[in-house]
């Protein structure tokens, strides 16, 4: 099956943090990510990425987290703070990898949008038992979270298995069922241009007949979508709102909303504490791209995970923005390594970028200047801000990734358009430290 490889294509660079070197073995100490084979029925011929922190819960949760279109596990994991967030709260992270061409996951097919009805999400619920059985998983905290194909994917398997997971973060998704077909094309136009529109009734219609007979409790959901999204359109985060609320029997009218960021606009369902079985953030201005920072601590506070054990202090997600100290970086005093890379396409490109610390000082916030090539023009970026667009960049840290211990380093990315022009910066400024290059 192939699917347009143009989704999530704001953050296909991503995809190029391939981690190399996985063995088929337990999650070694420290933690890292590995690969596990052989972990059940795997119709669709899926790869399974597991992520153990050091420090777990006696009875973990599991959080599968489901990659976009020409992404891969590894790459969700490099390119998402899910990893540190297990770090910090303790649960267990299971990264799936389509194998299929574009590596899109199948979310149309009849087998797909049925309970064990084969195809992907029988092979994602296999990873769930296995961890399960092998790490001694709480099955009562399962969640599931994914951005473009992955959002596509949780909204599949809430429907199709709400007997397995508790709850679900969509980010820039589409409601289950509407990328249906039944002519073997893995596409639907009329889906991803958000002009399907069904009454709550028949969207919650679609999600009851994929597990015929079951009675028991629906799974929470949170959806996320950007007013700007040209991939999967924004009509859609409404369509899966009807599609909820009608799932657990709720009205459209949101029972509670407020602003947690500036562009941001969360309403709630059925409720107005952070369980509500309805949640949905607007963001206004953005669009088809990765979970940026506060959006994946936001999904795992949704699915209660935050109290968990943890060994380093739990910050607190504030329910109103926060004012940011301006801090101005100081001079570095150590080396500085920068590794630059590319994905082009004939009128634009995403760029994925490390920051290695090579010296013997901790870097405490940072700022890193480079110039682009003539009619080069940043779009958007993700964990980092950058500014000016275009010519002498600035790209400065966000809150989670501030610091760069000596030996570490910090990432991120950004997608911008060319007249034709795909050369790399000459050289890059690290707190005023020139950085070497490779």
């Amino acid at each position: 099956m192939r699917m347009r490889t143009t989704l999530l294509g704001a953050v296909a660079a991503v995809a190029m943090f391939i981690i190399a070197g996985f063995v088929t073995a337990s999650p070694a100490s420290p933690a890292s990510l590995t690969e596990v084979t052989n972990f059940g029925t795997n119709p669709s011929n899926l790869r399974m990425h597991l992520y153990v922190p050091d420090t777990v819960a006696a009875r973990p949760a599991i959080v599968v987290a489901v990659h976009y279109c020409t992404g891969s596990g590894p790459a969700f994991y490099s390119g998402t703070e899910f990893a540190s967030l297990a770090d910090r709260y303790g649960f267990i992270v299971i990264y799936p990898s389509a194998t299929r061409s574009g590596s899109c996951f199948d979310v149309s097919s009849p087998q797909a949008l049925r309970h064990d009805g084969g195809s992907d999400p029988v092979s994602i619920v296999s990873m769930v038992r296995y961890v399960l059985q092998r790490n001694n998983a709480d099955p009562g905290r399962v969640y599931v979270t994914g951005a473009s194909s992955g959002a596509m994917m949780t909204n599949v398997l809430l429907g199709d298995y709400p007997d397995v997971f508790k709850a679900g973060a969509a980010f820039m998704g589409v409601p289950f069922g509407c990328f249906a077909t039944t002519d073997g094309s893995s596409w639907n136009s009329a889906c991803a241009n958000g002009t399907i529109v069904r009454t709550p009734q028949q969207w919650g219609d679609l999600v009851r007949a994929a597990y015929p007979g079951y009675s028991g409790a629906r799974p929470r959901m949170q959806v996320w979508h950007g007013t700007e999204d040209s991939t999967l359109r924004y009509p859609n985060f409404q369509e899966e709102i009807k599609q909820w609320t009608n799932v657990h029997g709720l009205s459209q009218t949101p029972s509670f909303t407020d602003r947690p960021q500036s562009n941001w606009t969360r309403t709630r369902y059925g409720g107005t504490g952070t369980n509500v079985a309805v949640e949905a953030i607007s963001i206004q201005g953005v669009g088809h791209s990765l979970p940026t920072s506060g959006m994946a601590a936001a999904a795992i506070q949704f699915f209660g995970l935050t109290g968990g054990p943890t060994t380093s202090p739990t910050p607190s997600i504030t329910p109103t923005p926060t004012p940011t100290p301006s801090i101005t970086p100081t001079p570095g005093t150590g080396a500085c390594r920068v590794t630059y890379t590319m994905n082009t396409w004939n009128n634009g490109f995403t760029t994925a970028v490390t920051v290695a610390n090579t010296g013997g000082s901790t870097v405490n916030t940072w700022s890193l200047q480079f110039t682009l090539p003539a009619g080069q023009t940043v779009t958007s970026a993700w964990n980092a801000t950058i500014s000016p667009a275009s010519g002498q960049v600035t790209a400065r840290n966000v809150a989670h990734n501030a610091t760069i211990a000596p030996g570490t380093s910090a990432s991120f990315g950004f997608q911008a358009t060319h007249t034709g022009g795909t050369g790399r910066p000459a050289s890059f400024s690290l707190n005023g430290t020139n950085c070497t290059v490779g």
